[in-house]
């Protein structure tokens, strides 16, 4: 009897070895993921050049060649070069864990622009042809490694409407796009241009800048019912903003947290309180490792290489953007001023 209770708890023991292996906590990893990007600058395009950090997947006489991720920050995140990375956990997407789930390459390009935000520019209209320009160059220096067909862009808040401005702009150059709690959704005539690239959306209901039920639902339902590829887009509905342990967000808006943990829990379990449907309306259930990551590399576009010197698609349709971002940007300014006020006392 002894015997058989010292095999039991012995199995028990290897099994939760295994369990606590497959966890996904990168948050100790943190600082040493940051240190892996690195700092760069693309040329001058209207009024403005675009700083950015970006990771490299590349190794010594490596000739794979990797998707490329773009990640745009939101509002109060681009004061300087490097804090576009500094709090958001997106370095998480630079780990080995992470990486591994880039499909048969096991790795992707990350690049992390930054808005001129001492110029007071929040990811405006004015930031596009200037993060193209980056974007080009990167690719010109990057290119022997970078799949063209595979790149994808997305971002949070002032980022989430930069990232549809992105697509609507230069919708032949994305594969996919994964707005989150993006500050205006585009309008149905804007969703029609970007109809063939799969969207996934992300927001949470307590959300005290942009507004769920008023912004992004309807929003959701515009691009439903322009898709031509709804059944490959989502969206996640996050009932309580939390972190990947349930703990709670300083605030209801930060649902990107969902996203840099590739939308599971530390243990790879359902991201708390969150709820993920496609473009038809059904569930959707996610099973670890495939999430946010196998979804974006399950896609590709015919992508070519070309450059821009326009903003593309956006020239006539410029004013739907501005206003709103404007008085968004502000509010949000404000909110973060009094989050991080209040944190700073509650240390």
């Amino acid at each position: 009897m002894k015997r058989f209770i010292s095999l039991f708890l012995a199995v028990v023991m290897v099994l939760g070895v295994c369990v606590s292996a497959g966890a996904v906590d990168l948050r100790p990893q943190i600082d040493d993921l940051r240190k892996q990007f690195v700092a760069g600058e693309g040329p001058v395009a209207g009024d403005y050049s675009v700083e950015y950090m970006y990771f490299s997947p590349v190794k010594d006489n490596d000739t794979k060649k990797y998707p490329l991720v773009i990640w745009f920050h939101g509002m109060g995140d681009g004061s300087h070069n490097g804090k576009q990375i500094d709090k958001n956990y997106v370095a998480f997407w630079t780990s080995e864990e992470f990486q591994s789930r880039f499909g048969d390459v096991d790795g992707a390009f990350i690049l992390a622009p930054r808005s001129r935000e001492e110029y007071l520019n929040f990811w405006g209209t004015s930031m596009v042809l200037p993060a193209r320009a980056a974007i080009d160059d990167f690719i010109k220096k990057h290119g022997d490694n970078i799949d063209l067909s595979r790149i994808y862009v997305g971002g949070y808040s002032m980022g989430g409407k930069m990232t549809y401005n992105m697509a609507v702009a230069y919708p032949d150059m994305f594969a996919a796009i994964f707005p989150i709690c993006p500050a205006v959704s585009p309008s149905a005539s804007q969703f029609e241009l970007i109809k063939d690239i799969p969207v996934w959306l992300t927001s949470g209901k307590p959300d005290p800048l942009v507004n769920y039920s008023s912004s992004v639902a309807p929003g959701w339902e515009r691009l439903c019912s322009s898709s031509a590829v709804a059944s490959d887009c989502r969206f996640t509905t996050l009932d309580k903003v939390c972190y990947a342990d349930g703990e709670p967000c300083q605030s209801g808006h930060h649902a990107w947290y969902a996203i840099n943990n590739d939308m599971f829990s530390y243990d790879d379990g359902d991201y708390p309180y969150a709820s993920t449907v496609d473009g038809k309306g059904n569930t959707v259930k996610l099973e670890s490792p495939n999430g946010m990551i196998s979804w974006l590399y399950s896609f590709t576009s015919d992508y070519d290489g070309a450059t821009a010197d326009d903003i593309g698609n956006l020239e006539d349709t410029e004013s739907d953007f501005s206003i709103i971002s404007f008085v968004l940007g502000i509010l949000e300014k404000i909110v973060k001023v009094f989050v991080d006020f209040f944190a700073m006392f509650g240390k």
